[in-house]
């Protein structure tokens, strides 16, 4: 009976010629199916006597084989059917090449600010995003009623704590005190990263951007030194012809604290919406270290001093690429990325 079984579906499988797919699937499921006959026969075959099955295993083997084979081959006719013949392709012309990518904008520009300030002997350093109050408040200067620690301005994870409130850092100067508690000067050291502030979303804000702070701090140190290190920094990214001016300004960790300002590239100082018709662009906040955060991570005040700058990378790139809404840097938008194909690094 079995060995009936065995013949009658031999010949089917060997009269079974198509190769369109969802016949070809029928056919599976019909012999090599979970709940198909060659399943079946494998179970009626443990029902058979010793001599018998002696007999009968090579046959149920090269049967198995038979059904297997045939839906190989069977399979392969109809991939090269289906992508060639019944779509009209011509497998013999050259393939399609692969689209080369880009770098992203913000990435280009940070290893751009990183190699400028690599040629004055700034290092660079990172830290871990989530910090503790200490790092990323209490040893920068901030009072307790201090706005910044407000929940309007960070993203805080937990409450108290044996360092106070684990929040998202606001900014990377909790990287420099890391720096500075765990060396000894001189300190000469960039530090890029990401940051995150609770803000609304729009043309020029996020609640999220990418920073890189500086820090120099040695004996003798001056705002003088301060100075040219930006100019320098100001003319390698935007050109010699770019102006620079420093205001007053008011940062806890720095004193004396300033903004600097370079002149529009996108109107060239003519005004436009993006300079709000000033002609001149904040790009960054500067200043001499105050001495109650060099005490505060063991540095004495007296003997060292230093300055810190801090940058949003996406202000940079916004007048280094004329980028007039920065929202454009996180929607993963193929058309504003293929962009800056030309410049792959």
């Amino acid at each position: 009976m079995l060995q009936e079984k065995i013949t009658q579906y031999t010949e089917e499988i060997n009269a079974f010629s198509t190769a369109k797919a969802a016949e070809l699937e029928q056919f599976r499921i019909k012999f090599l199916g979970t709940k198909g006959i060659i399943k079946d026969i494998f179970d009626e075959f443990k029902a058979v006597s010793p001599e018998e099955k002696r007999t009968l295993g090579k046959v149920l083997n090269v049967f198995k084989q038979l059904a297997e084979s045939k839906y190989q081959a069977l399979k392969e006719q109809s991939t090269e059917t289906s992508a060639g013949k019944e779509e009209g392709l011509d497998l013999t012309l050259p393939g399609e090449g692969f689209e080369i990518g880009s770098r992203h904008p913000l990435a280009l520009v940070r290893k751009e600010i990183v190699e400028i300030f690599n040629k004055l002997g700034f290092i660079v350093a990172e830290g871990p995003e989530i910090e503790d109050d200490w790092h990323n408040f209490s040893a920068l200067n901030f009072p307790e009623e201090h706005p910044a620690r407000d929940m309007q301005d960070t993203f805080f994870i937990k409450k108290g704590g044996e360092k106070g409130d684990i929040a998202l850092r606001t900014h990377t100067s909790s990287v420099q005190v890391r720096m500075m508690e765990s060396g000894k000067p001189p300190f000469r050291a960039i530090m890029p990263g990401r940051v995150y502030r609770n803000e609304a979303i729009s043309a020029r804000a996020h609640c999220f951007f990418h920073q890189v702070e500086g820090l120099y701090v040695d004996e003798n140190v001056s705002f003088a030194d301060l100075k040219q290190t930006l100019f320098y920094f100001v003319q390698e990214m935007y050109g010699e012809g770019t102006k620079v001016r420093f205001r007053p300004s008011y940062f806890p960790f720095t004193e004396p604290s300033a903004e600097m300002d370079i002149s529009c590239t996108i109107c060239k100082g003519a005004g436009c919406q993006f300079c709000k018709y000033s002609g001149w662009v904040e790009i960054l906040g500067c200043g001499m270290v105050d001495p109650n955060v060099l005490e505060n991570c063991g540095i004495d005040a007296k003997k060292y001093s230093g300055f810190a700058f801090g940058m949003g990378i996406e202000r940079i790139t916004n007048l280094k690429f004329e980028i007039k809404d920065l929202r454009l840097f996180s929607e993963n938008d193929v058309r504003f990325l293929k962009q800056y194909k030309t410049t792959l690094i």
